[in-house]
């Protein structure tokens, strides 16, 4: 993210579709913003005030406290260690983050997609077939989750 001092003449605001004429404006994701119009997407903090950073996955524009909540700390998939890169959509269960290809059933490693019903227990995904019998997470059983892909949708 880019900050840039003076107007620049015939440059419209990527956030209201307005003429910016204020003394500064922000150059960020290949386009010009007001200071006041480039937020984040999920806290609809004014990222020119709140930092010189901001991320974008999905098509959202994201501070780095949400950005960490959606896709983690490390930008790292929990099954193989491997970044995923920032275009890249993903599977989330309990906080983790996983390559789709990743997200597998640590029995049968079939594939598990956006409306499979599937287990995670202790860190372990299992499919709806293949979930150890009688295991207890906490004492209670283990909830059942189904958990989608991340779109270009907000969150």
């Amino acid at each position: 993210m880019g900050g840039a001092g003076g107007a620049v003449a015939g440059r419209s605001c990527a956030g209201c579709g307005g003429r910016i004429s204020d003394r500064f404006l922000l150059f960020s994701m290949e386009r010009y913003w007001h200071t006041r119009c480039l937020k984040c997407s999920c806290c609809h903090a004014q990222l020119g005030e709140y930092s010189s950073i901001c991320y974008s996955k999905g098509g959202m524009i994201l501070c780095k406290n949400d950005y960490i909540r959606l896709f983690g700390h490390s930008g790292a998939c929990s099954a193989c260690g491997q970044s995923i890169p920032a275009s890249e959509m993903v599977m989330r269960a309990q906080g983790s983050v996983y390559h789709l290809k990743c997200f597998t059933c640590a029995t049968c490693r079939n594939r598990l997609v956006p409306g499979d019903r599937f287990h995670y227990i202790n860190g372990t995904i299992f499919c709806e077939h293949d979930r150890p019998g009688g295991v207890l997470l906490s004492g209670h059983s283990a909830p059942l989750q189904t958990n989608g892909i991340m779109s270009d949708q907000k969150v």
